[in-house]
């Protein structure tokens, strides 16, 4: 049932709300839909619930679906973690992660700005999670700061070596190497652009974190997912379909709700994701308080064309 939401009697608010998808999804008013995983689909551990049964009757409305997720990982590897996930990757048009997009044009190069990048980097990466692979990329590892031509950031756990191992590191460890490397004024290729992601309810801490602060440092980032409209773009070319036939479904403001706007495409705002406590929520399927969800969206000015309290019927 849609709702409309005011801050005040004569104000009417520039989003709709619904308590799940079937109506929007049954208009057929979008041919694309461009969902986000953690968050929306998942937690990182296990569907939430009605995600699965909701993906198959969002594509019985013959609705063409991409994953695009800033996640440090390549597409394929994605998909295959929906499918260990219980998801039906016959489902997806295909995946579009930061990851690959990242892995994509450092190898190709064909972009000026890749194109002046070094081949020597400092590599944050994971160490817990599995370390990320960087066969192909002609790329060599380093430690000395002073050898780096830039710094790519996959993830927040370890620094990757020159022999292909890793070593873990905190953050207050990798941000004192990126000081050194705001000195030598580097630039910096951020793989996976999120602050936090959830995980298993809690919030994990992502690369972007670590890019902002390299921003605030005084260093140049490239940002490689959301929210720049570069994943947009790609899955709209993967799909085949302009803007006005596009709707993104995401948990984070900043991210998914952002790079729609940026991209000039519909949006809908999960609130049961990563902004579960700024809006007061405490259970899964909770609505959230209208005028609280204003004035996030005010706050990080990102504005959704939609809000649903999560992924369901």
């Amino acid at each position: 049932m849609m709702a409309k939401c005011s801050l005040a009697p004569s104000i009417e608010p520039p989003f709709q709300t619904f308590s799940g998808l079937q109506h929007l999804a049954e208009t057929r008013r979008f041919k694309a839909w461009f969902l986000d995983q953690f968050g929306v689909l998942h937690d990182g551990k296990q569907p939430y619930p009605g995600a699965i049964s909701t993906l198959e009757k969002l594509a019985t409305t013959g609705a063409k679906m991409v994953i695009i997720s800033n996640s440090s990982r390549r597409a394929s590897m994605t998909i295959e973690r929906m499918k260990s996930l219980g998801f039906d990757p016959s489902l997806f048009v295909g995946a579009i992660t930061s990851g690959e997009l990242t892995h994509q044009y450092l190898q190709r190069r064909d972009d000026a700005w890749f194109a002046a990048l070094g081949r020597s980097c400092i590599h944050m990466t994971w160490s817990d999670r599995g370390a990320i692979s960087l066969e192909g990329l002609g790329l060599q590892v380093v430690e000395n700061v002073e050898e780096a031509d830039f710094v790519l950031a996959h993830g927040t756990e370890a620094l990757g070596l020159p022999s292909g191992s890793v070593r873990p590191m905190n953050l207050e460890g990798l941000e004192k190497i990126l000081e050194h490397c705001a000195t030598k004024k580097i630039p910096m290729v951020v793989a996976n652009p999120d602050f936090v992601t959830v995980e298993a309810r809690a919030l994990s801490i992502m690369p972007g974190t670590l890019a902002a602060k390299y921003e605030k440092l005084g260093g140049e980032v490239k940002w490689m997912g959301k929210p720049d409209k570069i994943i947009y773009e790609s899955a709209m070319a993967m799909v085949g379909v302009d803007a006005s036939d596009s709707i993104a479904v995401g948990d984070s403001l900043h991210h998914d709700i952002k790079g729609a706007n940026a991209a000039g495409i519909q949006s809908a705002f999960i609130t049961g994701g990563i902004h579960v406590t700024e809006l007061g929520l405490h259970s899964f399927g909770q609505v959230a308080d209208l005028p609280s969800v204003q004035a996030l969206a005010s706050k990080y000015d990102a504005y959704p064309t939609y809000v649903f309290p999560a992924f369901t019927w």
